[in-house]
């Protein structure tokens, strides 16, 4: 038996369900890129929010490209079992805040009309760094904007939600991007400029785009975890997300309209996002991302293993708290040290098979804010960061193929680049000025030979 709304009495007592009427609800928020870390952040925060008061935030879930959410989801109703997992064992509830999901591809013309419809006030985003479709310089990369982004649908929805009279929208990316809703404005702005320039006024005056900071772990859904769950609540779920007790969410004080009360619900409604994203980003993303390479380059499969590796423990509270938190200027009341524990605590969270090669997906993307950005702060100061130096050395091992398929959006680049720079040189060809990742990070002779010689 299959978990559905004519389902739902036949979960045991100890699963939470949806405590509203979710076909008196309708939609108010579209959102893009519905996977696993959706699920188990921002639509639960909105379920919270519709469980506690009125109001019309159901979500329209869309996928860009495969439809296998869809078709976990939609035979549902939209419900799925959200699962925390800690030593001390599983809290299961049920969410109900999704109303349907879609491929848009093959619904062009229903996504269009929920974007353009008036009782829509939100488009939210986790669509992963390379969704973007952001060239190395960070300017908008046509070639692959035009293959089916965001940004068309969005525009066409502009069209006739202006044509109609109807309000703006606010467009809220939760991505881990330094100034999210700054770099999803200016990329937005210029898409119109290029496809649609009688937009560009209507947008910029009508529409927000609010940054904002999100923290969850939310390790890829397995079939054991399917099976064990299925045997604790009774009925089969294709949708369900595991993930840890642990959840944050710092928005942005900026909607073109109407939203959720997420703030009563956990969240954090402040005008300074930049210093939480930026502690995120350098902690967090930052060891996660060099327990990654490293931890495969050594044979682990898992996170909670790879920290429980003294050397590479080591290593991750060193990247932490002596490179990356000294490269930040902290919010009042911010213990970026304190944080550092709290997320030493959380990555050996034995519960959560978290992947280290799903982490190590889209480097290209994600090390120049994780490791680069702070890389340049700390040069600045004439320190350098010897931690990250050999973060980078295992994730230039990774891309060479050490650790078997390398899932990359430049990852023929990359492959060429190692072909025709070699050992010695791979390191300048992609991080120099004109380089293939070239930052505000300049390296020096003595940073390469550093990176070169842990190759």
């Amino acid at each position: 038996m299959r978990l559905s709304d004519a389902n739902l009495s036949h979960l045991p007592v100890t699963v939470t369900r949806p405590a509203y009427d979710r076909e008196a609800r309708g939609v108010g928020i579209v959102h893009f890129g519905i996977g696993a870390f959706h699920r188990a952040h921002q639509a639960a925060y909105t379920d919270d929010a519709m469980a506690a008061e009125s109001g019309d935030w159901r979500i329209l879930g869309v996928s860009l490209r495969s439809g296998n959410v869809r078709d976990q989801m939609r035979p549902q109703d939209g419900l799925y079992a959200l699962v925390e997992q800690s030593a001390d064992g599983s809290k299961v509830r049920v969410i109900g805040s999704v109303a349907d999901v879609i491929v848009a591809a093959e619904e062009r013309d229903r996504l269009i009309a929920a974007l353009a419809n008036p009782a829509t006030h939100i488009v939210s985003f986790t669509i992963t760094e390379k969704g973007y479709c952001r060239a190395p310089d960070g300017a908008i990369d046509f070639d692959v904007a035009d293959k089916g982004s965001v940004y068309a649908y969005l525009a066409d929805a502009f069209r006739q939600r202006r044509d109609a009279g109807s309000p703006g929208l606010t467009l809220m990316s939760c991505d881990n991007l330094a100034g999210n809703g700054a770099q999803l404005k200016r990329l937005m702005i210029a898409y119109l400029h290029r496809h649609a320039p009688e937009l560009v006024s209507w947008f910029e005056e009508k529409c927000a785009c609010p940054s904002t900071m999100v923290d969850r772990i939310v390790p890829a859904t397995t079939e054991a975890d399917r099976t064990s769950i299925a045997a604790l609540t009774g009925l089969r779920d294709d949708a369900m997300v595991v993930t840890e007790p642990f959840s944050q969410w710092v928005i942005e004080d900026n909607f073109a309209g109407p939203r959720p009360a997420w703030e009563k619900h956990g969240a954090l409604m402040t005008s300074n996002v930049h210093a939480y994203e930026e502690a995120k980003l350098r902690l967090l993303n930052g060891a996660h991302s060099a327990l990654a390479y490293l931890g495969l380059k050594r044979g682990h499969e898992f996170v909670h293993q790879a920290i429980a590796d003294p050397e590479l423990a080591r290593l991750a509270n060193i990247l932490m708290r002596d490179e990356a938190a000294t490269s930040l200027e902290p919010a009042p009341g911010q213990d970026l040290n304190a944080y550092a524990d709290a997320l030493i605590a959380r990555f050996q969270n034995p519960a959560l098979n978290h992947r280290l090669i799903q982490i190590a997906m889209d480097g290209s993307q994600k090390i120049p804010q994780r490791w680069l950005a702070t890389l340049a702060s700390q040069q600045a100061k004439g320190k350098r960061c010897p931690s990250i130096l050999t973060a980078i050395s295992g994730w230039l091992c990774h891309i060479r193929g050490d650790n078997g398929f390398v899932d990359d959006p430049l990852a023929e680049i990359l492959k060429a680049t190692w072909t025709q720079a070699g050992a010695r040189g791979i390191s300048a060809a992609l991080f120099s000025a004109g380089g293939v990742i070239a930052s505000d990070w300049t390296p020096s002779e003595a940073d390469i030979l550093e990176i070169e010689r842990q190759l």
